[in-house]
């Protein structure tokens, strides 16, 4: 896939833009608060419909204006592809409304027409943070590749919250409504964690790889899947914690406290691994996922990059930047131009919403 076109109209600091991207690498350079980040944050909105650091959506629309625009021109293996993601505070209430080839769709048709893969300052803390992130992590690449996982995952969402509030109510909890939640948790559990289970399968694979390519031939880092089930069916796992779930008043078990576990050598990575070694494990599985996700589509995902390289040691530095020849199309942002890149690279300067093109 390659982006050809972006156009914003009040989104963030941006009033109005109108880029062409070119394949390959995109560098955005430019000081702090200056509109870099939000213009990734953007193209990632041309692909999943939401924002990756926005706590409010109405955070989105430029002060002082009501409704925001992001819109953007692509081609894909099956033709071209035009996007739309609108904004609108003007209700008092933020709503988005999104459109494909001119045609208003919903939110379910608009995810995975384009696809992204993103790696942000804050997916660092994807190997010593919480499950919670770890399993967004998952969620979003594969609602992205799969229309199935998306509704399997919503539906599971739905049930879960309906029997994690019959749990919390202020009367004991009634039992066979428990069960009857638990039977209709079955057949979308079990489709969320086999899709889970193949895909982290081929994300390890993958990126067990690239890691020891980027200069660290001498370690390996595995990835895998952990289940809170365990190796139990999940029809059994829930009929054995029944009592435990209406004693406690929570939901003990499903997918919804599935985890991954990152491990170095043999040994939990969190508590064994450098910061350089967890930085370089988790761009290794940002680049697996992209890998993964171009094999599965058959067309190559965009890769946007956050201020990536100041996180990263000189010589993993160099070594992720030598692998950005082998993307197709992949966007970075940073304070400065790195050293080392090839002359062929767009290179934009970004100053207060505002690009200009650089000199390379």
């Amino acid at each position: 896939m390659l982006l050809e076109r972006v156009r914003l109209s009040n989104f963030r600091n941006y009033a109005s833009l109108d880029v062409e991207p070119a394949p390959g690498l995109n560098i955005f350079i430019g000081s702090n608060a200056q509109g870099k980040s939000n213009l990734l944050e953007a193209i990632a909105m041309l692909a999943t419909g939401k924002s990756f650091r926005a706590h409010r959506e109405a955070e989105l629309v430029r002060s002082g204006a009501l409704v925001a625009e992001v819109g953007g021109d692509a081609r894909i293996a099956a033709g071209r592809l035009r996007l739309r993601c609108s904004i609108d505070r003007s209700a008092g209430s933020t709503r988005k409304t999104f459109d494909v080839n001119g045609a208003a769709v919903g939110f379910a048709r608009f995810l995975g027409r384009a696809r992204v893969v993103t790696f942000v300052p804050a997916d660092l803390a994807l190997v010593a943070g919480s499950p919670a992130l770890r399993r967004t992590f998952v969620n979003a690449a594969l609602a992205q590749a799969s229309p199935a996982y998306y509704r399997d995952l919503a539906l599971y969402a739905k049930i879960i919250g309906h029997k994690a509030a019959l749990l919390r109510g202020a009367v004991a909890p009634d039992r066979d409504l428990l069960l009857a939640y638990n039977d209709e948790l079955l057949a979308p559990g079990r489709s969320l964690m086999g899709a889970r289970s193949a895909f982290i399968a081929e994300i390890a694979a993958a990126s067990a790889t690239i890691y020891e390519r980027w200069h660290a031939a001498h370690e390996r880092v595995r990835v895998t899947y952990a289940p809170n089930t365990g190796k139990t069916d999940l029809a059994e796992a829930l009929a054995a914690n029944v009592d435990n779930e209406l004693r406690r008043r929570q939901t003990l078990v499903g997918p919804h406290r599935d985890d991954l576990r990152f491990e170095l050598e043999g040994r939990p990575l969190a508590a064994y691994g450098s910061q350089g070694q967890q930085r370089t494990a988790v761009l290794a599985l940002k680049v697996a996922e992209y890998e993964v996700m171009r094999a599965r589509a058959g067309d190559a995902p965009i890769l946007l990059l956050d201020d990536v390289l100041s996180e990263l040691d000189a010589q993993r530095a160099a070594g992720f930047l030598a692998a950005l020849d082998a993307f197709e199309q992949a966007f970075l942002t940073a304070t400065e131009l790195p050293a080392g890149l090839a002359p062929s690279i767009a290179g934009f300067v970004v100053r207060d919403g505002r690009l200009s093109r650089l000199a390379c």
